[in-house]
């Protein structure tokens, strides 16, 4: 039995493309942004219970 792939995305070029590039690194700053909000208003004990202490939150929310 064979798998075909029917959900390919097209290449994009133009401003399509470029719009497409821009939305999807504002989702992503906007994700980091988010992560780290979330992250900065745990306590330190909190955050010692997930295993993370608070210099660990930028990389963290930079997705390192």
């Amino acid at each position: 039995m064979s798998a075909y792939d029917t959900n390919r995305a097209l290449a994009q070029t133009g401003f399509a493309g470029a719009a497409t590039k821009l939305f999807a690194a504002v989702a992503a700053w906007n994700d980091a942004r988010a992560t780290r909000s979330a992250l900065s208003r745990l306590s330190d004990r909190a955050l010692d219970d997930i295993g993370l202490t608070r210099s660990d939150i930028d990389r963290i929310a930079a997705g390192r």
